[in-house]
């Protein structure tokens, strides 16, 4: 009986699991397992540029960095933020190259 109660608990924290975050030497070691996936990580953000709409940010987790494309106000620099978007590997904007990053879907700042 008290194992039938374990199940959907059991089942809840597998779920919650696959919510977490990504470490960013894992986008860019396997770019091609996370291309086109909403993924999450979360770092500091060491570099920014942009205007007040909108802008990019660098996002430092301790494995590695990743630019982050935003359509809002970036982030200052020395964050510590939680972001949720779109991996991309590969990408063009202003006729300038960038390797990989994130199109920001969602942005959770923390303070520095």
């Amino acid at each position: 009986m008290n194992t039938l109660r374990l199940v959907p608990a059991a089942v809840l924290l597998v779920a919650l699991t696959g919510c977490g975050s990504v470490k960013i030497r894992q986008l860019v070691q396997n770019p091609a397992r996370y291309q086109n996936r909403t993924v999450r990580i979360e770092g500091n953000v060491t570099r920014t540029t942009g205007v007040v709409v909108a802008g990019a940010y660098q996002v430092d987790d301790g494995t590695g960095k990743i630019t982050v494309l935003s359509m809002r106000p970036v982030p200052p620099k020395g964050a510590n933020v939680r972001v949720k978007g779109e991996f991309t590997s590969g990408i063009q904007v202003l006729n300038r190259s960038f390797g990989n990053v994130i199109r920001e879907e969602d942005v959770n700042v923390r303070g520095r």
